[in-house]
């Protein structure tokens, strides 16, 4: 394992900064793990997207996490630096799920750990539910931010707001889009409803545009201009692939779980509708906390960065 991983060790200030392609299941994946001491339990990132790497903003702006946890923060196959032509590739759920586990094994090997920390954002938050089901034995909490419950719901949620919220010429644009995502233009439809989301702020709170996002990107010692392009190349790629198995998506039904279940909310969010995460918490039967954002949509780890970092810490003391 100690040589899947690239070591960069600052011993004055005793922290972890380890930077490293390592291979998953047949592909070479970009794994990010920092600390700032050793010995300090595990925390896992899946990001979302489907594609969407999130590194640079993980160290901006959750960076206090490191002082309380080894963060791991992975760019998921094809995603980011961890790129590649999915042609002529199957690609499904399942894979990613295969990826986690076979990182959380190394992980736990490595740092000499039974067990992690999960917390997923989005699309992160269904292979975070999903893969609390598959192996709990490898999990301590699961953290779901932005949770995915319903996804045809949640998509249908979105539509409604954009068309609520758009001008007549808008209006008339999206009256005649199916927000199922099934028709020939499924991927034009569902990038012009979430700019329509985006731009009337029921994703980023208070924002119009994702351009403060996009800065950590610009602007990280970890991201070359050649891995700008793979991001853009990889979140749309991932989405062509995998957006019709993620549609179908649902967990309404799942009310047990055998690892503690945490869901933290952007009080506004109409990406992925916070709302109705609240009403399938309500049915959850297991180990379960809600906290609730008033200032965050669908990215409070970001928009409320310090409040979101102090309850991860809370929680998981």
């Amino acid at each position: 394992m100690e040589n899947q991983f690239y070591n960069i060790r600052n011993e004055k200030e005793m922290y972890i900064n380890e930077q490293s392609k390592i291979e998953l299941n047949g592909k070479k994946q970009y794994v990010s793990i920092r600390a700032e001491k050793e010995n300090l339990p595990l925390l896992l990132y899946l990001h979302g997207g489907p594609g969407d790497s999130a590194l640079p903003l993980v160290l901006k702006y959750n960076k206090e996490l490191e002082s309380h946890f080894t963060v791991v923060v992975w760019e998921q196959r094809g995603a980011g630096k961890s790129y590649y032509d999915f042609k002529n590739s199957e690609i499904t759920i399942d894979i990613f799920l295969e990826d986690i586990y076979k990182l959380s094994k190394l992980l736990t090997e490595r740092f000499n750990q039974k067990k992690l920390y999960i917390l997923g954002h989005s699309w992160g938050s269904v292979l975070g539910l999903k893969f609390i089901r598959k192996h709990p034995e490898m999990v301590i909490k699961y953290i779901g931010c932005g949770q995915v419950v319903n996804m045809r719901k949640s998509c249908k949620d979105a539509y409604d707001y954009a068309l609520t919220h758009a001008d007549e010429k808008t209006k008339e644009k999206l009256k005649k889009i199916d927000c199922a995502y099934v028709g020939d233009d499924w991927l034009k439809d569902l990038l012009y409803v979430t700019k329509q989301v985006v731009k009337y702020k029921g994703s980023l709170y208070g924002k119009t545009n994702y351009n403060s996002l996009v800065t950590p990107f610009l602007f990280s010692k970890y991201y070359s201009v050649p891995d700008l392009y793979k991001r853009q190349k990889g979140s749309l790629q991932s989405i062509k692939y995998l957006w019709q198995e993620l549609m179908k998506v649902n967990f309404e039904n799942l009310v047990k779980y055998e690892v503690p279940v945490i869901f933290i909310e952007g009080e506004h969010d109409r990406h992925v509708s916070s709302k109705l995460v609240k009403d399938y918490f309500d049915t959850i039967e297991t180990d379960k906390q809600f906290f609730l954002f008033e200032k965050s949509c669908h990215f409070p780890q970001w928009s409320e960065n310090k409040k979101f970092n102090e309850l991860i810490i809370d929680l998981c003391k």
